[in-house]
């Protein structure tokens, strides 16, 4: 379904690790408003061209944010919920939308429902809201070391699996939906860990978002297989493009573009998986490592966010990227992706200084053009390092070609008008000729074109 992501640009901010918090909560410090550094980033995302915001996780918790002690209070090492309130109110007054991680799969052991169960057990009242809680004499050596049983996320034992099952529980979570939309005004959720969700429960909250904002914006964090029923039979509006997110980075890697080209076919071209449906497509986020750590040329950065911006999708950039900032994951920790930053000393001399001024061009662009926002995908040619597409809507079409080599390239394509006029609105007019219905465009090193009738 049509929805306001179409529009947007998102920027994807990790609170706790921007902003510097503590590695560990000890739920006993007084609240520290870290959260209103962000508040300087604000112009910074919108000259970039970005004009919404995904944000998270914040709200309290043991470490890093996934491992949920109370859905209701701002994390205190980011400060009070009049901070976090506060720092929402800019976003929007910089004309941004806001999007907040939404971990409904499980929650940490400290929170203090399943510390309850912990200490009372049978006779806990949240009993049945984990699930295979399991008392008997053969579960007391059971793994997480809580003398009980009970399902961990993915073997993490550190995070007890809610029962989406319970009413109760799903009250409370809905009724930490609507404390959000009420008091921060926030107009979408991330889904964390979608793929465990159980498809009634998305489905009833959908429903329960939908009644209270009709455009309330809901994405999966989606990673293997076919999202279609996750979006259909949840009644989701986006997931996270991961076929996408590799195919962009080892494309590149591999002097390989049938690879990106053929994943873009198969999911949005005539007949593909998701044509008609919006993804979340990004460079990097908060769980993998950063694209200029990933690409053996520093130079296919330009290459690569072209097509990020130009592919069907709403592209994404998660902060310090612009910068052609590096990170990789490190002894199995995430630190490294999720670092504290000073936007002053990046804007003196980021890593790939001219990356953030791409980037505002690419934004502009695509703002520009609706046909890079809601057209149709249809590719047109393919080599090792050149792929040109088209973006089509019942109004227009434009060409995209991007080159993602370190010498100029001329591609010939046929079946255009013999007397159109043909236009580049982001580099010009220059090496752009037509004749008898073919047209030549001469491709710059490791840059892009898109192209239109004049």
């Amino acid at each position: 379904m049509a929805s306001w992501a179409e529009e947007r640009v998102f920027y994807h901010i990790y609170p706790l690790g921007l902003c510097g918090a503590p590695e560990r909560n000890d739920f006993m410090a007084e609240p520290q408003p870290r959260i209103l550094e962000l508040e300087a980033w604000l112009p910074h995302i919108r000259e970039l061209g970005c004009d919404a915001l995904y944000i998270g996780p914040h709200f309290e918790s043991a470490a890093h944010g996934y491992d949920t002690v109370d859905y209701f209070k701002l994390d205190r090492r980011l400060g009070r919920n009049q901070d976090l309130a506060r720092f929402c109110q800019g976003a929007r007054d910089q004309g941004m939308k806001i999007v907040f991680d939404a971990v409904f799969n499980h929650v940490g052991v400290e929170h203090p429902f399943f510390r309850d169960l912990a200490q009372r057990r049978q006779d806990s009242p949240y009993r049945d809201w984990f699930v295979k809680v399991d008392f008997s004499d053969a579960a007391r050596g059971a793994p997480g070391g809580q003398g009980f049983g009970y399902e961990g996320w993915g073997g993490h034992y550190n995070l007890a699996k809610l029962n989406l099952e319970n009413p109760a529980v799903k009250a409370h979570l809905f009724a930490a939906v609507a404390s959000w939309m009420d008091e921060y005004g926030i107009d979408g959720l991330r889904l964390d860990a979608a793929d465990c969700l159980d498809k009634g429960f998305l489905r009833e909250l959908s429903a329960f978002c939908r009644s209270k904002r009709a455009d309330f914006w809901l994405m999966a964090e989606l990673i293997h297989g076919n999202y279609s029923a996750w979006l259909k039979e949840g009644g989701l509006d986006s997931a996270t493009n991961y076929e996408c997110w590799k195919g962009l980075y080892s494309s590149m890697n591999d002097d390989n573009l049938f690879e990106i080209a053929h994943s873009l076919t198969r999911l949005f071209g005539e007949g593909g998986l998701y044509r008609g449906l919006n993804l979340y497509s990004f460079a990097d986020n908060h769980d993998v490592d950063r694209v200029a750590s990933l690409l053996k040329k520093r130079e296919r950065l330009f290459p690569l966010y072209f097509l990020l911006y130009a592919m069907p999708g709403s592209p994404s950039l998660y902060y310090g990227s612009e910068w052609g900032l590096e990170g990789k994951k490190r002894g199995g920790s995430d630190a490294p992706l999720r670092p504290r930053l000073s936007l002053d000393s990046l804007r003196a001399g980021g890593p790939e200084p001219g990356l953030k001024d791409c980037l505002t061009r690419l934004a502009a662009m695509r703002r520009a053009l609706p046909e890079l926002r809601h057209g149709a995908y249809r590719q047109a040619h393919v080599s090792s390092s050149c792929l040109a597409f088209f973006r089509e809507t019942a109004e227009g079409r434009v060409l995209v070609a991007v080159n993602a080599s370190d010498k100029e390239e001329e591609l010939v394509l046929d079946g255009f008008s013999p007397t159109g006029a043909y236009a580049d609105p982001l580099n010009g007019n220059e090496g752009i000729s037509s004749h008898g219905g073919r047209l030549r465009l001469r491709l710059f090193p490791n840059w892009g074109r898109v192209i239109r009738a004049a």
